[in-house]
């Protein structure tokens, strides 16, 4: 899970204290989960409570003069004003977090739920998640055969119109009207049909890896919108809400993307003599958007100072799930399948092992769930080394056909020059 406290955007603002009637300056600020404001004279914490259990987020005006925003949260109106850059920018950040917490797995009703989840369901979405990030992978690399496929084809168009070239240049080396010629005319040529229209509808066809909603802000801090993030075997686009595309980058045209925190990325095009094309990306989905952006562009990312610790969390979930679930999953689902067998190794259970399933037991379901996530795993496994073996095998022919077609290219340039 990710940290409720990490910090996701802070605004300078005002806040109307109710108890003393007077409006307090400090700043606004937003986590994964809930909304805080700190007193900047005392640095007291005046407004925690959860996105769940706000109702309705407005923007008002406080005395008929002052464009406030007001957050109704049980009952209790909070007010804030005079926030920076702008009230439309803190709304829509506010709206988007607000919305996507409730529709959320993690929202107010499965909240408590998900507090007591047990080790087995834990295992579960750690395996779950594992599938989906294999999955994500097979999509790309299965893109990535189609391009070897249809530079193939090329390849062998090419072929055919150096065969073609090759008979041209031999009726020019030695016509038929010239005396000493032994040829004799030739029939047109027929020209088969060329098939350009397979190679071109594939990226038509091209299949959405992930699409989340995001607030783009683009060039300036004011110039916030909501839209939506489409990433691509082939690249990633930009959109607004009525899925007008704003921009769309193809993979060779990204020179850099920022992850500034698990929720916030940049992604940037750079050109000589003109401004550089560049977004900045919020979204409570991003998290699972940014292990795709990492496998895509794993030489063009970087992250920044904030969002180091989303990626060693990541990178090794057991730390935050105990190393002994990792140590004990293989036994306990054994254990639960064949209750005589050991839990543990030949030199007899762990101490950590033995405790862990006396605190924590899983399921038959789920591990029969987890018995069948595991049979994916490997599927998924054997048909990607699969494709894998078949696109090193469609890399060497590339590689002979190009070879042989650079010969040839030579050795017709030479034949017109000395025609010409």
């Amino acid at each position: 899970l990710m940290n409720e406290d990490i910090r996701i955007h802070s605004w300078p603002c005002s806040y109307y204290l109710d108890t003393s009637k007077q409006w307090v300056s400090g700043r606004l600020s937003l986590t994964p989960v809930a909304i805080k404001f700190t007193a900047d004279k005392t640095g007291e914490l005046l407004v925690n409570f959860h996105l769940s259990s706000i109702s309705e987020i407005k923007k008002e005006a406080s005395n008929l003069i002052f464009s406030s925003l007001t957050i109704l949260e049980k009952n209790t109106k909070h007010w804030f004003s005079s926030l920076q850059p702008s009230r439309n920018v803190v709304f829509n950040i506010l709206e988007h977090f607000w919305r996507e917490q409730l529709l959320s797995s993690q929202g107010a009703g499965a909240e408590a739920s998900a507090l007591q989840a047990t080790k087995g369901k834990e295992l579960v979405g750690l395996m779950t998640g594992s599938q989906k990030r294999l999955e994500d992978t097979a999509k790309v690399l299965h893109y990535q055969g189609e391009q070897f496929d249809n530079i193939m084809k090329g390849l062998h168009k090419i072929e055919g119109d150096m065969d073609v070239a090759d008979r041209l240049l031999t009726e020019l080396e030695s016509p038929s009207w010239w005396p000493f010629s032994s040829k004799l005319w030739k029939a047109p040529l027929e020209t088969k049909p060329k098939e350009t229209a397979t190679v071109s509808d594939s990226k038509n066809q091209e299949g959405i890896i992930i699409r989340i909603p995001v607030i783009i802000t683009h060039r300036t801090d004011s110039n916030v919108k909501p839209g939506k993030l489409t990433l691509f075997a082939s690249g990633l686009e930009i959109s607004d809400c009525n899925s007008q595309v704003i921009h769309r980058f193809d993979s060779k045209d990204v020179d850099d993307i920022r992850v500034h925190t698990p929720y916030e990325i940049s992604i940037r095009q750079r050109f000589i003599g003109k401004p550089d094309t560049s977004y900045r990306l919020l979204s409570a989905k991003m998290p699972e958007a940014i292990p795709i952006l990492e496998m895509q562009f794993s030489k063009k990312i970087q992250f920044l100072e904030d969002a180091l610790g989303f990626v060693g969390a990541r990178k090794s979930p057991q730390v935050d799930l105990g190393t002994s679930i990792w140590q004990a999953a293989t036994g306990l689902l054994g254990g639960v399948v064949q209750p005589g067998s050991p839990v543990g190794g030949r030199d007899g259970p762990d101490n950590d092992q033995i405790q862990l399933q006396k605190q924590e037991k899983i399921s038959q379901e789920e591990a029969k769930e987890l018995k069948q996530i595991l049979k994916k795993l490997k599927s998924l496994a054997l048909e990607t080394e699969a494709e894998l073996e078949r696109q090193d095998e469609a890399l060497d022919s590339i590689t002979t056909s190009v070879d042989r077609a650079t010969l040839n290219i030579d050795k017709q340039n030479r034949r017109i020059k000395k025609l010409t």
